[in-house]
Protein backbone atom coordinates (compact mmCIF):
# COMPACT_ATOMS: atom_id res chain seq x y z
CA UNK A 1 0.00 0.00 0.00
CA UNK A 2 3.47 2.26 0.67
CA UNK A 3 4.28 1.33 -2.70
CA UNK A 4 1.19 2.62 -3.98
CA UNK A 5 0.78 5.32 -2.48
CA UNK A 6 4.12 6.16 -2.99
CA UNK A 7 3.77 6.00 -6.90
CA UNK A 8 0.60 7.49 -7.20
CA UNK A 9 1.94 10.77 -5.35
CA UNK A 10 4.71 10.85 -8.22
CA UNK A 11 2.41 10.39 -11.11
CA UNK A 12 0.04 13.39 -9.73
CA UNK A 13 3.46 15.44 -9.73
CA UNK A 14 4.23 14.19 -13.14
CA UNK A 15 0.78 14.90 -14.30
CA UNK A 16 1.40 18.65 -13.19
CA UNK A 17 4.27 19.20 -14.27
CA UNK A 18 4.06 18.46 -17.83
CA UNK A 19 0.13 19.77 -17.94
CA UNK A 20 1.17 23.14 -19.68
CA UNK A 21 2.99 22.07 -21.98
CA UNK A 22 2.28 18.79 -23.09
CA UNK A 23 -1.52 18.28 -21.41
CA UNK A 24 -3.60 21.89 -21.99
CA UNK A 25 -1.24 24.41 -24.20
CA UNK A 26 -3.69 26.57 -24.13
CA UNK A 27 -3.34 30.21 -22.49
CA UNK A 28 -7.14 30.19 -20.75
CA UNK A 29 -6.58 26.98 -19.37
CA UNK A 30 -3.19 27.53 -18.24
CA UNK A 31 -4.37 30.87 -16.34
CA UNK A 32 -7.07 28.49 -14.42
CA UNK A 33 -4.30 26.35 -13.41
CA UNK A 34 -2.36 29.30 -12.32
CA UNK A 35 -5.16 30.19 -10.05
CA UNK A 36 -5.76 26.76 -8.98
CA UNK A 37 -2.18 25.94 -7.72
CA UNK A 38 -2.65 29.56 -5.68
CA UNK A 39 -5.71 29.11 -4.26
CA UNK A 40 -4.09 25.11 -3.42
CA UNK A 41 -1.39 26.52 -1.79
CA UNK A 42 -3.39 29.10 0.63
CA UNK A 43 -6.31 26.47 1.38
CA UNK A 44 -3.48 24.02 2.33
CA UNK A 45 -1.51 26.78 4.44
CA UNK A 46 -4.89 27.88 6.03
CA UNK A 47 -5.80 23.75 6.82
CA UNK A 48 -2.43 23.65 8.87
CA UNK A 49 -4.15 26.02 11.15
CA UNK A 50 -7.93 25.60 11.03
CA UNK A 51 -7.96 22.35 9.77
CA UNK A 52 -5.85 20.69 12.30
CA UNK A 53 -6.97 22.86 15.63
CA UNK A 54 -10.80 23.36 14.65
CA UNK A 55 -10.39 26.98 14.74
CA UNK A 56 -12.42 28.19 11.67
CA UNK A 57 -10.91 31.05 10.98
CA UNK A 58 -12.29 33.77 8.65
CA UNK A 59 -9.54 36.29 8.66
CA UNK A 60 -6.43 34.47 6.47
CA UNK A 61 -7.39 37.17 3.74
CA UNK A 62 -5.31 39.96 5.80
CA UNK A 63 -2.09 37.52 5.13
CA UNK A 64 -3.11 37.30 1.86
CA UNK A 65 -3.49 40.97 1.27
CA UNK A 66 -0.32 41.73 3.69
CA UNK A 67 1.50 39.48 1.23
CA UNK A 68 0.01 41.12 -1.71
CA UNK A 69 1.47 44.67 -0.56
CA UNK A 70 4.61 43.82 0.90
CA UNK A 71 5.80 42.22 -2.58
CA UNK A 72 4.21 44.80 -4.77
CA UNK A 73 5.82 47.66 -2.36
CA UNK A 74 9.31 45.86 -1.86
CA UNK A 75 9.93 45.33 -5.48
CA UNK A 76 8.95 49.17 -6.13
CA UNK A 77 11.16 50.46 -3.20
CA UNK A 78 13.69 48.44 -4.57
CA UNK A 79 13.51 48.78 -8.30
CA UNK A 80 13.88 45.61 -8.84
CA UNK A 81 13.28 44.55 -12.36
CA UNK A 82 10.01 42.34 -13.13
CA UNK A 83 11.36 38.66 -14.25
CA UNK A 84 12.52 35.64 -12.37
CA UNK A 85 14.07 38.10 -9.58
CA UNK A 86 10.99 39.03 -7.87
CA UNK A 87 10.07 35.64 -7.29
CA UNK A 88 13.34 35.47 -4.83
CA UNK A 89 11.18 37.58 -2.75
CA UNK A 90 8.84 35.03 -1.43
CA UNK A 91 10.62 34.27 1.44
CA UNK A 92 10.64 37.60 2.60
CA UNK A 93 6.70 38.05 1.58
CA UNK A 94 5.80 34.70 3.81
CA UNK A 95 7.92 35.84 6.70
CA UNK A 96 6.70 39.60 7.12
CA UNK A 97 2.42 37.48 7.10
CA UNK A 98 3.99 35.30 9.84
CA UNK A 99 5.38 37.68 11.91
CA UNK A 100 2.12 40.25 11.50
CA UNK A 101 0.28 37.13 12.17
CA UNK A 102 1.75 36.84 15.64
CA UNK A 103 0.19 39.53 17.39
CA UNK A 104 -3.23 39.29 15.99
CA UNK A 105 -3.29 35.81 16.88
CA UNK A 106 -2.46 36.42 20.29
CA UNK A 107 -5.04 38.73 20.38
CA UNK A 108 -7.86 36.62 18.52
CA UNK A 109 -7.02 33.12 19.90
CA UNK A 110 -7.39 34.44 23.53
CA UNK A 111 -11.25 33.54 22.90
CA UNK A 112 -12.83 30.41 21.27
CA UNK A 113 -15.48 29.33 18.62
CA UNK A 114 -18.00 31.88 17.36
CA UNK A 115 -16.28 34.61 19.25
CA UNK A 116 -12.90 33.53 17.35
CA UNK A 117 -14.86 33.91 14.28
CA UNK A 118 -16.11 37.24 14.44
CA UNK A 119 -12.68 38.53 15.46
CA UNK A 120 -10.98 37.30 12.20
CA UNK A 121 -13.60 38.64 10.28
CA UNK A 122 -13.21 42.08 11.60
CA UNK A 123 -9.66 41.58 10.78
CA UNK A 124 -10.07 41.64 7.55
CA UNK A 125 -12.21 44.88 7.65
CA UNK A 126 -9.47 46.64 9.79
CA UNK A 127 -6.86 45.82 7.37
CA UNK A 128 -9.14 46.83 4.17
CA UNK A 129 -9.88 50.30 5.59
CA UNK A 130 -6.33 51.10 6.92
CA UNK A 131 -5.32 50.03 3.07
CA UNK A 132 -7.65 52.94 1.34
CA UNK A 133 -6.44 55.38 4.11
CA UNK A 134 -2.76 54.85 4.04
CA UNK A 135 -2.45 56.30 0.91
CA UNK A 136 1.22 57.34 1.82
CA UNK A 137 1.57 53.81 1.88
CA UNK A 138 -0.43 51.58 0.22
CA UNK A 139 -1.65 54.19 -2.52
CA UNK A 140 -5.13 54.11 -1.68
CA UNK A 141 -7.73 53.31 -4.00
CA UNK A 142 -5.06 53.55 -6.85
CA UNK A 143 -3.42 50.27 -5.74
CA UNK A 144 0.11 49.18 -6.43
CA UNK A 145 1.48 48.14 -9.31
CA UNK A 146 3.71 45.01 -9.65
CA UNK A 147 6.95 44.75 -12.28
CA UNK A 148 6.51 44.25 -15.86
CA UNK A 149 7.01 40.79 -16.97
CA UNK A 150 9.20 39.89 -19.67
CA UNK A 151 7.04 37.04 -20.51
CA UNK A 152 5.07 36.56 -23.63
CA UNK A 153 2.14 34.82 -25.21
CA UNK A 154 1.99 31.89 -25.39
CA UNK A 155 4.64 31.07 -22.35
CA UNK A 156 3.31 34.57 -20.12
CA UNK A 157 2.11 32.09 -17.42
CA UNK A 158 4.58 28.86 -17.16
CA UNK A 159 6.70 30.67 -14.91
CA UNK A 160 4.00 31.44 -12.57
CA UNK A 161 2.60 28.04 -13.21
CA UNK A 162 5.92 26.45 -11.83
CA UNK A 163 6.84 28.61 -9.29
CA UNK A 164 3.52 28.24 -7.65
CA UNK A 165 3.90 24.69 -8.22
CA UNK A 166 7.24 24.41 -6.28
CA UNK A 167 5.70 26.31 -3.33
CA UNK A 168 2.84 23.85 -3.34
CA UNK A 169 4.81 21.68 -2.95
CA UNK A 170 6.72 22.74 -0.16
CA UNK A 171 3.65 23.57 1.42
CA UNK A 172 2.19 19.91 1.31
CA UNK A 173 5.42 18.74 2.54
CA UNK A 174 5.57 20.86 5.63
CA UNK A 175 1.46 19.98 6.17
CA UNK A 176 2.55 16.39 5.97
CA UNK A 177 5.32 16.96 8.30
CA UNK A 178 3.46 18.87 10.89
CA UNK A 179 0.75 16.20 10.45
CA UNK A 180 2.93 13.59 11.39
CA UNK A 181 4.45 14.86 14.06
CA UNK A 182 4.13 15.59 18.30
CA UNK A 183 3.06 19.15 17.41
CA UNK A 184 0.46 17.77 15.40
CA UNK A 185 -1.03 14.98 17.47
CA UNK A 186 -0.63 18.28 19.94
CA UNK A 187 -2.97 20.20 17.14
CA UNK A 188 -5.55 17.53 16.75
CA UNK A 189 -5.74 17.07 20.54
CA UNK A 190 -6.58 20.68 20.70
CA UNK A 191 -9.43 20.15 17.88
CA UNK A 192 -10.48 16.87 19.77
CA UNK A 193 -10.89 18.42 23.08
CA UNK A 194 -9.00 21.73 23.86
CA UNK A 195 -9.38 21.71 27.75
CA UNK A 196 -8.50 17.91 28.33
CA UNK A 197 -5.62 18.15 26.32
CA UNK A 198 -4.18 21.30 28.15
CA UNK A 199 -4.66 18.89 31.31
CA UNK A 200 -2.38 16.49 29.49
CA UNK A 201 0.09 18.79 29.57
CA UNK A 202 0.03 20.53 25.56
CA UNK A 203 0.64 23.87 25.56
CA UNK A 204 -2.10 24.95 23.78
CA UNK A 205 -1.69 28.46 23.40
CA UNK A 206 1.82 27.84 22.21
CA UNK A 207 0.83 25.33 19.66
CA UNK A 208 -2.09 27.61 18.43
CA UNK A 209 0.02 30.62 18.36
CA UNK A 210 2.43 28.85 16.38
CA UNK A 211 0.37 27.15 14.07
CA UNK A 212 -1.54 30.34 13.37
CA UNK A 213 1.61 32.03 11.85
CA UNK A 214 2.76 29.20 9.93
CA UNK A 215 -0.70 29.00 8.22
CA UNK A 216 -0.17 32.91 7.61
CA UNK A 217 3.36 32.49 5.45
CA UNK A 218 2.14 30.41 3.02
CA UNK A 219 -1.16 32.28 2.12
CA UNK A 220 1.06 35.01 2.46
CA UNK A 221 3.19 33.63 -0.26
CA UNK A 222 -0.02 32.72 -2.58
CA UNK A 223 -1.28 36.60 -2.02
CA UNK A 224 1.79 37.27 -3.31
CA UNK A 225 2.04 35.40 -6.08
CA UNK A 226 -0.95 36.03 -7.31
CA UNK A 227 -0.27 39.82 -7.26
CA UNK A 228 2.46 39.55 -9.49
CA UNK A 229 0.31 37.40 -11.45
CA UNK A 230 -2.37 39.88 -12.05
CA UNK A 231 -0.25 42.90 -12.15
CA UNK A 232 -2.11 45.17 -9.74
CA UNK A 233 -3.29 44.94 -6.21
CA UNK A 234 -6.40 46.85 -4.78
CA UNK A 235 -7.58 47.29 -1.34
CA UNK A 236 -10.99 45.67 -1.81
CA UNK A 237 -9.45 42.73 -3.66
CA UNK A 238 -6.72 42.20 -1.43
CA UNK A 239 -8.65 42.02 1.96
CA UNK A 240 -11.48 40.56 0.34
CA UNK A 241 -13.80 38.04 2.77
CA UNK A 242 -14.94 36.28 -0.30
CA UNK A 243 -11.53 34.42 0.10
CA UNK A 244 -11.90 33.23 3.39
CA UNK A 245 -15.27 31.72 2.10
CA UNK A 246 -14.03 30.29 -0.88
CA UNK A 247 -10.63 28.93 0.66
CA UNK A 248 -12.92 27.44 4.13
CA UNK A 249 -15.26 26.03 0.99
CA UNK A 250 -12.17 24.47 -0.70
CA UNK A 251 -11.18 22.68 2.56
CA UNK A 252 -14.47 21.51 4.25
CA UNK A 253 -14.92 19.93 0.48
CA UNK A 254 -11.89 18.05 0.29
CA UNK A 255 -12.05 16.96 3.72
CA UNK A 256 -10.96 19.50 7.12
CA UNK A 257 -7.76 18.28 8.47
CA UNK A 258 -6.39 15.97 5.89
CA UNK A 259 -3.27 16.80 3.53
CA UNK A 260 -4.73 15.59 0.80
CA UNK A 261 -8.67 16.91 0.80
CA UNK A 262 -8.01 20.85 0.53
CA UNK A 263 -5.91 20.04 -2.76
CA UNK A 264 -8.84 18.30 -4.44
CA UNK A 265 -11.39 21.21 -2.92
CA UNK A 266 -9.32 23.89 -4.45
CA UNK A 267 -8.86 21.62 -8.02
CA UNK A 268 -12.39 21.87 -7.99
CA UNK A 269 -13.63 24.78 -6.67
CA UNK A 270 -11.11 26.85 -8.57
CA UNK A 271 -12.31 26.65 -11.71
CA UNK A 272 -16.11 26.98 -10.89
CA UNK A 273 -15.03 30.18 -9.23
CA UNK A 274 -13.72 31.63 -12.31
CA UNK A 275 -17.21 30.52 -14.32
CA UNK A 276 -19.12 31.81 -11.63
CA UNK A 277 -17.25 35.20 -11.09
CA UNK A 278 -17.41 35.80 -15.12
CA UNK A 279 -20.78 34.86 -15.47
CA UNK A 280 -22.27 36.58 -11.76
CA UNK A 281 -19.19 38.53 -10.47
CA UNK A 282 -20.98 42.04 -11.23
CA UNK A 283 -24.15 41.51 -9.24
CA UNK A 284 -22.93 39.65 -6.74
CA UNK A 285 -25.08 36.55 -7.11
CA UNK A 286 -21.22 34.54 -7.37
CA UNK A 287 -20.98 35.48 -3.41
CA UNK A 288 -24.81 33.87 -2.66
CA UNK A 289 -23.63 30.80 -5.04
CA UNK A 290 -20.55 30.50 -2.61
CA UNK A 291 -22.96 30.46 0.33
CA UNK A 292 -25.29 28.07 -0.69
CA UNK A 293 -22.45 25.66 -1.55
CA UNK A 294 -21.34 26.17 1.45
CA UNK A 295 -24.03 25.11 3.01
CA UNK A 296 -25.15 21.88 0.79
CA UNK A 297 -21.67 20.70 1.60
CA UNK A 298 -21.90 20.91 5.55
CA UNK A 299 -25.18 18.97 5.58
CA UNK A 300 -24.64 16.77 3.17
CA UNK A 301 -20.80 16.10 3.24
CA UNK A 302 -19.79 17.43 6.54
CA UNK A 303 -16.75 15.37 6.21
CA UNK A 304 -15.59 15.79 3.10
CA UNK A 305 -14.47 13.87 -0.20
CA UNK A 306 -11.66 12.31 1.08
CA UNK A 307 -12.57 11.23 4.55
CA UNK A 308 -15.37 9.84 3.15
CA UNK A 309 -13.99 7.67 0.70
CA UNK A 310 -11.37 6.41 3.17
CA UNK A 311 -14.66 5.29 5.29
CA UNK A 312 -16.13 3.61 2.18
CA UNK A 313 -12.65 2.04 0.92
CA UNK A 314 -12.30 0.71 5.17
CA UNK A 315 -15.81 -1.10 5.07
CA UNK A 316 -15.06 -2.31 1.46
CA UNK A 317 -11.78 -3.86 3.35
CA UNK A 318 -13.74 -5.00 5.70
CA UNK A 319 -16.44 -6.48 4.25
CA UNK A 320 -14.05 -8.55 1.77
CA UNK A 321 -12.06 -9.69 4.60
CA UNK A 322 -14.94 -11.00 6.38
CA UNK A 323 -16.56 -12.81 2.89
CA UNK A 324 -12.98 -14.12 2.40
CA UNK A 325 -12.64 -15.44 6.66
CA UNK A 326 -16.02 -17.31 5.62
CA UNK A 327 -14.78 -19.32 2.51
CA UNK A 328 -11.49 -20.38 4.35
CA UNK A 329 -12.12 -24.14 5.02
CA UNK A 330 -11.88 -25.07 9.06
CA UNK A 331 -10.75 -28.46 10.64
CA UNK A 332 -13.84 -30.68 11.84
CA UNK A 333 -13.74 -31.50 15.28
CA UNK A 334 -12.61 -34.96 14.16
CA UNK A 335 -10.03 -34.52 11.99
CA UNK A 336 -7.44 -34.58 15.58
CA UNK A 337 -8.98 -37.37 16.67
CA UNK A 338 -7.87 -39.44 13.08
CA UNK A 339 -4.54 -37.81 12.64
CA UNK A 340 -3.87 -39.80 16.03
CA UNK A 341 -5.20 -43.07 15.02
Amino acid sequence: MKLVRTLVLLGIIAFVGIFPVGIAPNDAVNTIAVFALIGAIAVVGWNIFSGYTGYISLGHSVFYGLGAYTFGLVSRGWHIPGGWVPFLLLPLVGLVAGVVALPLGWIALRTRRHTFVVITIAFVFIFQLLAYNLRGITHGSNGVFMPLTPWVAPYADLPFYYVAFGVLLVTIGISWRIRHSKFGLGLLAIRDDEDRALGLGVQTGAFKLCAYAVSAVFVGMAGAIFAYYVGAIYPEGAFNPAFDITIALMAFLGGLGTVVGPLVGALVVTPLQQYLDLQFGGNGVNLVIYGALFLAIILLLPRGVIPSLQEQWRRWQAIRKTQLGGNVPTARPEQPAKLAE
